[in-house]
């Protein structure tokens, strides 16, 4: 199981690193103010998009990461001391702020953590998206391209179809550390919510007055209405006024469950705020970053930094022409396609990937045209079908953000309408609106089709959710100043309805754990640590896919991706649904298949699969298996017992493989 303390280093570690060097590139395009705020993301996009690209080009190992980030580091430090000529800031943010951001983030962060009850080890429900730390685990073991972990046919390292830059940074902390992927895991959800929270503060400080900061975490720490909706009208009713929650929320239930698009919310921010600073200071400073965080965006969530961001940069690109003295068009242009192009180029792998991804597992589009759903069984088809396009706006934003989405919008767009503003606070101002508006229109009117859920709508929203905390923390903050008592009173009073529902939130992260066989998965470690005495790095294993499903929401075949470190030939079908590019019948018929081996009922054949077709080198058995008692393994000729444990496990070795290294 994890090390909370080796989490925590790894937390600590990333945090100096990535600031140090943010900071050194910050504080030369930013005003002082913001330079430490937005330090840590910007530190963050760059050094991971840059260095994933060389690893990609020249291999990936932890003597390379090692010697990368030393050079990196020296550097970036050594260039803190040098003078930057600048006006002094009008305001900083407070270190008390940073501590209780550092507290916050905190919640997500022990959403992944582990919790030891007795001899029972139990996990909350977030856990279930955080099955991706095989990613993590592949890449430190078997660097890059990463092998998919997750399904592979024939011995081969299999595509893996899903953006990982996130995981890769992970990775590097991993290796660097001597970390598990667990525990990397566990320090990058926590980076990546206080970064977040950082910017956030940052930009609250610099349209808004000294208190924003608090009001901006506040703000932060609030969830939605459904808590006193259902109070109010009973389950019943909310059914009826409101469809079922599918994961569209805002900031405080979304950093713990996808931390990576919660870092690509971050880059698409930075992102268009260095647009604006390009229109006014055109130099590779500002240039040279802006192509890394895009990239960045795009590499750790192509809904957010691919979709969203590509409107929200055409809309804001635009309008910085617009504004733009004549003279000044053409350069800004030229500059601007420049950037274009070559994040493209440099984000060139990932969209080949994404393009043999969506051709391997369907022949349709993967983003189609398609409301999204918002009212519930009161309303028959075909009125809820129309109600639900001005629905989106009328009642879901106010239900979901009750503490951001009004205040936010109405303090954008005071500032938006002020003269009080420099003109590059006014851009600023501008590209965040744009960006704002372009997340909210995809959530509303685009959907994703390759899953199950419409992933694209409910990661859009991100960007919305931290630029209205900015803008809702900075309005309060000057109304409370100028007294403008019924704005200022109106900010309190969505803040309050907010309040209620963040507190089963962040206790469901932190304390409450749902029931779950949390004894038999407390004994797996030693079962895994078995399993690698068995399968060389570079092997394969199968298991059960519903082993201990009942540990989370949803069947996850979580032991395997939390505590194993090998890949998997088949984790399953949830797993597989997301990350290995199979059409979905033939991964329904995989599905049946391993389900039927492992239950007992499965026949000759299917084993001789296992062994051949799906190169599963080494076999996990538990006692919770039906085939424990009609075990199929053990009267083939293809596999044979290596080691078990009485009642517990029997792990099972292809003859027809070499022997583990």
């Amino acid at each position: 199981m994890p090390s909370t303390l080796s989490a925590a280093a790894g937390a600590v570690v990333a945090l100096l690193f990535w600031t140090v060097l943010g900071l050194s590139i910050s504080r030369r395009i930013l005003p002082r103010a913001l330079a430490l705020p937005l330090a840590p993301s910007l530190g963050w996009a760059i050094h991971s998009a840059a260095t994933l690209a060389s690893f990609l080009l020249f291999g990936f190992s932890a003597a390379a990461a090692a010697g990368i980030a030393i050079v990196a580091g020296v550097a970036s430090f050594a260039s803190l001391f040098q003078k930057i000529d600048g006006p002094d800031p009008e305001g900083t943010v407070p270190t008390w702020a940073y501590v209780a951001a550092a507290i916050l983030a905190l919640a997500p962060a022990a959403a992944v953590a582990p919790e030891h009850l007795g001899e029972s080890v139990v996990v909350a429900s977030p856990i279930y998206d955080h099955a991706k730390v095989a990613i993590i685990d592949a890449i430190t073991r078997l660097g890059l391209p990463p092998a998919n972990p997750f399904f592979g046919e024939f011995g081969e390292a299999g595509r893996l179809a899903y953006y990982y830059l996130w995981y890769f940074s992970a990775a590097q902390v991993a290796a660097l550390l001597g970390l598990t992927g667990w525990e990397a895991d566990i320090a990058l959800t926590w980076f990546s919510a206080f970064s977040s929270l950082s910017l956030m503060m940052g930009l609250a400080l610099c349209f808004g007055r000294r208190s924003a900061p608090l009001w901006a975490l506040l703000f932060a720490a609030t969830g939605s209405l459904r808590l006193l909706l259902g109070l109010l009208l009973g389950p019943p009713g909310l059914d009826g006024l409101l469809a079922h929650p599918t994961g569209f929320a805002g900031w405080l239930y979304q950093s713990a469950w996808v931390p990576q698009h919660l870092m690509s919310a971050s880059c698409v921010v930075i992102a268009v705020l260095l647009m604006s600073r390009l229109a006014a200071q055109r130099n590779a400073s500002v240039f040279i970053p802006l192509v890394l965080v895009v990239v960045a965006g795009f590499e750790s969530s192509t809904w957010i930094g691919g979709v969203t961001f590509l409107l929200a940069a055409f809309a804001a690109g635009l309008v910085l022409l617009i504004q733009a003295p004549s003279l000044e068009r053409w350069p800004l242009a030229l500059w601007l396609a420049a950037a274009a192009a070559l994040s493209v180029v440099l984000a060139a792998p990932f969209v080949l990937d994404q393009v043999a991804d969506v051709a391997a597992r369907t022949s349709r589009a993967p983003v189609a045209i398609g409301h999204f759903p918002v009212l519930g069984d009161w309303f028959a088809e075909p009125i809820r079908y129309l109600l639900d396009y001005p629905a989106y706006w009328l009642v879901l934003l106010p239900v979901e953000m009750p503490a951001t989405y009004v205040a936010g919008v109405a303090a954008l767009a005071t500032f938006l309408a002020s003269r009080k503003l420099d003109p590059q606070r006014q851009r600023d101002a501008i590209v965040m609106a744009a960006l704002t508006v372009a997340g909210l229109t995809v959530s509303w009117l685009m959907a994703s089709t390759l899953g199950e859920i419409n992933d694209l709508a409910l990661r859009a929203v991100l960007p919305a959710a931290v630029i209205l905390i900015i803008f809702a923390a900075a309005g309060l903050s000057v109304w409370i100043a100028s007294g403008a008592r019924i704005a200022a009173g109106a900010a309190v009073c969505g803040l309050l309805l907010g309040l209620p529902e963040a507190v089963p939130i962040i206790y469901g992260n932190t304390i409450e754990r749902p029931p779950q066989p949390g004894r038999a998965f407390a004994q797996t470690p030693a079962m895994w640590e078995a399993v690698r005495r068995h399968a060389g790095p570079g092997e394969r294993v199968g298991n059960n896919p519903l082993f201990l499903a009942e540990m989370t929401p949803w069947p996850v075949n979580l032991s395997w991706a939390l505590l194993s470190n090998r890949s998997s030939c088949f984790a399953g079908r949830e797993l597989t649904l997301a990350y290995a590019p199979l059409p979905r019948g033939r991964r329904e018929e995989i599905n049946a298949l391993f389900i039927r081996v492992f239950a007992g009922t499965g026949s000759a054949n299917d084993v001789r699969d296992l062994a051949l077709r799906f190169s599963c080198r080494a076999i996990v058995l538990t006692a919770a298996d039906g085939a424990w008692q009609r075990d199929p393994f053990a009267v083939s000729g293809l596999y044979q017992l290596v080691e078990s444990s009485p009642e517990r496990w029997r792990i099972y070795r292809s003859i027809s493989a070499a022997p583990a290294p």
